[in-house]
């Protein structure tokens, strides 16, 4: 992983690795970069922040270590310092997250999602809100959250990968391979693994090329036509349903099995640290 200005205890690291590009590193690679509320906040402040910056054109988000993000920290208090505020009740979590990457859309400057590895469950979601992704040839994408906890956070699969494709992703919960994900839409291309950095560097500088004010025009009126087609709207109604989710009784006894895992997991984490 290439140097960054912060030092490794950030849980973002920021870079400019090109003329006009704004670089985002996820920073938690002894958790696979699952994402926190902290991690969330930093992400989204940058993001805002390069937004502000006249110099910067356009961002890319990756994620150190062995993978993109393996998805939010189930181990961590999710309920608590979120970075912004929803109204409480059944769906609030998910209405949180949705409203966070509904965000990158409003975004004047593009974002791009450098993945490798994998990005799972959330982590999908985040590089699905991004405006272009680019995968390493060796990457996954998945969301097998979704054999237990009934809807996606974030349900962007329609538009993304049409009526059918979205089914078999959400119906499965399968994982999607590099080449199958740019076939059904969900991705622009694929990378060697080892070319991904300098190749999604390539193209960003290519895009920073172009006045920032006309990359907001043209991104706002591409997510002009995913309003006008009813995005925005079906998405925020998946957060209720998922609301209703939890009170169906075997996806609440998944649930909990799900919860007392990730408990096992995280205690086993951290003796491994000690």
């Amino acid at each position: 992983m290439p140097d960054t200005r912060p030092d490794d205890h950030e849980v973002l690291l920021v870079d400019d690795p090109r003329p006009g590009v704004r670089r985002l590193t996820l920073n938690r690679p002894d958790r696979r970069n699952a994402m926190d509320n902290a991690l969330r906040g930093a992400l989204f402040d940058a993001l805002r922040e390069a937004d502000r910056d006249d110099a910067v054109h356009l961002s890319v988000i990756r994620g150190a270590g062995t993978c993109f993000s393996s998805g939010y920290d189930l181990g961590s208090n999710l309920s608590a310092d979120r970075p912004s505020y929803t109204a409480g009740g059944a769906g609030s979590w998910a209405r949180q997250v949705t409203d966070g990457w509904l965000s990158l859309w409003d975004l004047a400057k593009p974002v791009i999602a450098q993945v490798h590895g994998y990005a799972m469950a959330g982590g999908s979601e985040l590089a699905a809100a991004c405006d272009l992704v680019y995968l390493a040839d060796d990457a996954t994408i998945s969301h097998p959250v979704l054999r237990v906890a009934g809807t996606p956070d974030f349900a962007v699969h329609p538009w993304l990968v049409g009526l059918r494709n979205a089914m078999e992703m959400v119906l499965t919960g399968d994982a999607v391979d590099a080449a199958e994900a740019v076939r059904v839409g969900y991705a622009n291309r694929t990378f060697p693994a080892d070319e991904l950095d300098e190749r999604v560097l390539d193209i960003a500088e290519r895009i920073a090329g172009v006045p920032h004010e006309l990359l907001a025009l043209n991104k706002r009126w591409v997510y002009r036509a995913m309003d006008a087609m009813g995005a925005r709207t079906a998405i925020r109604a998946a957060p209720d349903l998922g609301g209703l989710a939890r009170h169906v009784p075997a996806i609440r006894e998944n649930l909990e099995g799900l919860s007392s895992r990730v408990r096992d997991a995280a205690a086993e984490t951290r003796q491994q640290d000690d």
